[in-house]
């Protein structure tokens, strides 16, 4: 499955910290009601929705309604995620149009480096050897340059986007390798390719 964890709100992270360091200094987690008096809530269903989103992001686990339930998930267990804007398909094959879905996906923060980031599904399987497959997901770094042999979101005559290697012939053009025997590299007039971003990681859903 892909990453799902999200980020802390200001007010979860708190609230993680309290029975962390809760738990820290008694040996065992907090009632509902020490946290409620900790932050000076007057009712046990703001803590019951704050513990259930901790629980859904992967940061606790607890009992169904059992007051001294939580159990902190160790910290080598999780991966921060940050939500990244999906903006639709791209070829890994001929040139397709990538579509802004208006959706984002969590991704895994070591992932991402600088810069801005965007997410793509994939369409193809011209880059099978890269183990890119039909219908995973690319994290994309936003940029317009790119160095040979990185794999690239390029735009072929500003129609049409596709997800391949860059490499930059001596006569000036441009080519863009497959990572599939069977296909036949791209090989384009300069000015007719456009850099988009550069691949930095895929992530495969499962179920």
């Amino acid at each position: 499955m892909l990453q799902q964890q999200r980020p802390l709100t200001k007010k979860q992270k708190a609230i993680l910290d309290f029975v962390r360091d809760f738990a820290e200094a008694h040996g065992y987690a907090p009632s509902f009601e020490e946290i409620a008096d900790g932050f000076g809530y007057g009712s046990l269903a703001t803590v019951h929705e704050h513990l259930e989103n901790l629980r859904a992001k992967g940061y606790i686990r607890k009992g169904y309604n059992e007051s001294r339930s939580i159990e902190l998930v160790p910290a080598e267990m999780k991966v921060a995620a940050v939500p990244v804007p999906l903006y639709g398909t791209v070829a890994a094959g001929e040139p397709i149009e990538a579509i802004d879905e208006q959706e984002t996906v969590s991704v895994p923060e070591d992932m991402l480096g600088r810069g801005e980031h965007y997410v793509l599904r994939v369409n193809g399987d011209s880059m099978i050897d890269e183990q890119i497959r039909d219908g995973d997901y690319l994290v994309v770094r936003h940029r317009e340059t790119a160095e040979n042999g990185e794999m690239v979101v390029a735009l072929v005559d500003e129609e049409g986007a596709t997800v391949k290697k860059f490499y930059r012939e001596k006569d000036g053009r441009v080519r863009l390798q497959p990572a599939n025997p069977t296909m036949m590299p791209m090989v384009f007039g300069a000015e007719r390719v456009r850099v988009q971003g550069i691949v930095m990681g895929v992530m495969r859903r499962y179920a």
